[in-house]
Parts: C-alpha cells; structure tokens; sequence
C-alpha cells in the first residue's frame, strides 16, 4: 500500500478549472517519498486508477456550487459522506470525480483517507487566466497543504 496521493484535477485551457493542475504543479517542487502528486483531467475511471493502491488520497479540483461566492474554499471528507451532487460539474465528464468516489464506496475501493479541496470557481470558458478571487483562495489552499503535508 502506497502512502499519500495528491490528484490536481482540471482541464489546462478552461479559466478557473485549472485550479487543480495548478495547484499541483506549485507543489510538485516539494514532492517527498510516499507522497505522489499527479495531474489529471477529471475523468472517473482513470482517476480510480490513479488512487488505487493509495491510503491516502487529496484531491484538488474547482467548483461550480452556484450558492458559495466565487474563491469559496469547500473542505470534504470524501470517506465520511458523498460528495455533493452536481458540485463538481462543469467539464464535459458526465463521469467525474463525484461519481468516482461514489463508485468505489460501493465497491469499497476508497482509499482510508480522502480528502475533496474545491475552490468555488466563476470563469469555465476556454482561456489561460483564473479568476483573481480563484488565485487568491489557490494561495491560502498551497499554504494549507504545505503546512499539513509538507511541514
């Protein structure tokens, strides 16, 4: 059993869902044993197999509540409860990472710790730039995850 996984989740050329692959680039500096950091364009089964085999998994993803304002940082414990329906809802995946957990809780294939950090994003249309209020809240998130996994 592999210890932790980090999982950056977006799509590179879609404004505010980059989040997660940016996020995961800035820490990639920092990658220590047992800790991996990958990059991944959302799509559930392949993220599956990415945490297959982890014991603790992170994923980092952007949000499309429509209630939380814009930069709203959402905390989940993936292994105690679902996932919001619909929260993580704006690519072209019908399959993504909700869905994802919710199959492997059936299956019982979560790993023993999974946590879901999803920044409230604005802007999903094709582009390079994120919401300024997505970069800031991307900021506080990589001190949190530096101080907790990286310390």
């Amino acid at each position: 059993m592999k210890d932790c996984l980090l999982i950056g989740v977006g799509a590179q050329y879609r404004s505010d869902d980059t989040l997660g692959l940016l996020v995961a680039r800035r820490l990639e500096n920092l990658r220590r044993p047992g800790f991996d950091i990958v990059e991944h364009h959302g799509e559930g089964t392949g993220l599956m197999e990415h945490w297959d085999g982890y014991r603790r998994v992170i994923a980092v993803d952007a949000a499309q509540s429509g209630t939380a304002p814009v930069g709203t940082l959402h905390e989940f414990d993936a292994v105690a409860a679902p996932l919001p329906s619909g929260f993580l809802h704006y690519s072209s995946h019908l399959f993504g990472l909700a869905e994802a957990v919710e199959l492997a809780r059936t299956l019982s294939g979560l790993p023993e710790q999974f946590q879901v950090f999803a920044i409230e994003g604005e802007n999903f249309s094709h582009g390079e730039e994120i919401t300024p209020a997505v970069a800031e809240a991307m900021e506080s998130l990589l001190i949190k995850l530096k101080e907790e996994y990286f310390g």
